[in-house]
């Protein structure tokens, strides 16, 4: 536009109110935003005060008739659920905004600040604010009733159990009953020998509970039932229901001989193979020919076979030599490399071994594997007897061995942690249990920093004792595996984004 163009300046008309007589612009009632007011109520006819039901022990919250919802305080779904107890007298206005007003979380009244707007005099909308406030009214749910009355007032109870001599198995599964809150209706959760007892109020909830651990585990159930109570007047019944599961007792990383049938049934595989992989499915590595196969739960239970070896029965190597024979090979989303290494026992050097190994890829002269002598071990299996003219290798080497190098940092806290299960334990073992528990644990958080496939399905939480000044310790060399801090920095990033979204509706 031209400096020295003529510019009409625009002036806003103004009226005056036809009630106090100040200049305000014009609207269509003729009249300033506080008369208005006075003359006409928005809010008249809507409710300031309402009723909910709550139960203090679930921190749940009764929606008529008869469904709970759960919801922390100040939280989007406890709003939602306020302003629809509000649903017939917001369809008089058009509400805008909801935010909750802070109160003391003792004084069992919530209060959110509702902002509407209706259209009054002549077509003039008017926007107001209110208040309203809701008086929580204790009243315990169903289930929790009953377990206030008795605690041990169960209905229907899943016995989770795995016949072998640790518990790493329970371990990884109680992190995914964590990570997919598959256990949130059980109202007891009690450690027994080889396994876990689930109590739940609701058979319908241990079903479905079974039911997940058919998808994340080769299981086998049965089911039992106890009459506890009958009414001849009314003809009703009373049950107790018992769920017990079985887990298969073959492990990842245990030496399998597979049943001559079996191996036929899989292509003639192995027949000494390593477990890789359990979830549903048996994952099945033949070391020396790099095949794989997977043996769904209706297979094995068909034949139910133990393993040969297990983890517990692993004997550390040190490797001389390394001379790699194949290139590198995707079997199953892993790599590995055939290799013949030569190794000896750490506690006798007198015996060395020529052995191939599928480990070529991460073994290098001077480190030190994990694997089975079969040279030494005393093996009384019926499917190993059943092979005739069977070579047997003299040692299978499973996986790298990281335990020298991990000496330099015991003691020191980890960067991530993992949640657990409110679990009875069971004191009467003795404090020798107490430390093979620990000792285990601590080999399955080892597993999990070696293993990014195995803690791909679990949360890793970040550990605020941990000291920020030793986070470069974390990263220092790539010797020894440690869960990479991009994973807990995601975690973490992601809560703060939360944290801020709640601060700012607040």
């Amino acid at each position: 536009m031209a400096a020295n163009m003529f510019v009409v300046p625009q002036t806003k008309g103004t009226v005056l109110c036809c009630k106090c007589g100040i200049l305000m612009a014009p609207n269509p009632a003729n009249m300033c935003v506080t008369c208005l007011r006075s003359e006409v109520d928005i809010t008249e006819g809507l409710r300031k005060h309402a009723t909910i039901m709550h139960c203090p022990e679930c921190d749940s919250y009764l929606q008529p008739p008869r469904t709970w919802l759960k919801a922390q305080l100040e939280s989007k779904e406890l709003l939602t659920y306020c302003v629809k107890r509000l649903e017939t007298d917001l369809k008089k206005v058009r509400l805008v905004n909801a935010e909750f007003i802070w109160t003391e979380p003792h004084s069992k009244r919530i209060k959110v600040k509702l902002k509407v707007q209706k259209e009054v005099l002549n077509g003039a909308v008017l926007e107001q604010s209110y208040v309203v406030e809701y008086v929580l009214q204790d009243h315990m749910f169903e289930s929790c009733t009953r377990f206030q009355a008795n605690p041990d007032q169960w209905v229907a109870s899943v016995q989770l159990r795995q016949r072998v001599s640790h518990r790493r198995t329970f371990f990884y599964l109680e992190q995914l009953i964590l990570k997919h809150d598959a256990a949130v209706h059980a109202i007891k959760i009690k450690q027994m020998d080889q396994g876990i007892d689930f109590f739940f109020a609701n058979k319908s909830h241990a079903s479905k509970f079974v039911e997940f651990l058919d998808k994340v585990a080769p299981t086998k159930r049965r089911e039992s039932k106890q009459l506890v109570s009958h009414d001849p007047k009314n003809n009703s019944y009373n049950y107790k229901y018992t769920f017990s599961v079985e887990i298969s007792p073959i492990c990842r990383e245990d030496l399998i001989c597979l049943p001559p049938r079996v191996a036929v049934s899989l292509g003639n595989l192995g027949p000494l193979v390593i477990c890789t992989k359990v979830t549903k499915n048996i994952a099945l590595l033949d070391p020396l020919t790099l095949r794989q196969c997977f043996l769904d739960p209706d297979q094995y239970w068909r034949y139910s076979f133990k393993s040969l070896l297990g983890s517990r029965q692993l004997v550390e190597y040190d490797v001389f030599n390394v001379e790699v024979v194949s290139p590198e090979f995707n079997v199953g989303g892993s790599k590995y490399v055939m290799a013949d290494v030569e190794v000896a026992r750490v506690t006798d050097y007198g015996k060395l071994f020529y052995v191939r190994t599928h480990l070529g890829h991460i073994l290098k002269p001077g480190d030190r594997a994990l694997g089975y002598d079969l040279y030494g071990a005393n093996n009384n299996d019926n499917e190993l007897d059943k092979y005739q003219n069977l070579v047997i290798p003299e040692v299978i080497l499973i996986k790298k061995s990281y335990e020298e190098k991990r000496q330099k940092k015991r003691g020191k806290p980890r960067p991530w942690k993992l949640k657990s299960l409110d679990m009875e334990l069971d004191e009467s073992k003795g404090r020798g249990y107490e430390e093979k528990m620990n000792t285990e644990y601590e080999e399955f958080l080892r597993d999990l920093e070696e293993n990014p496939e195995l803690r791909f399905n679990l949360s890793l939480y970040r550990n605020k004792d941990y000291q920020p000044s030793e986070m470069a310790s974390v990263s220092d060399g790539d010797d020894v595996p440690s869960v990479p801090l991009e994973e807990l920095l995601a975690d973490l990033e992601l809560s703060e984004e939360e944290d801020g979204d709640d601060s700012m509706k607040d």
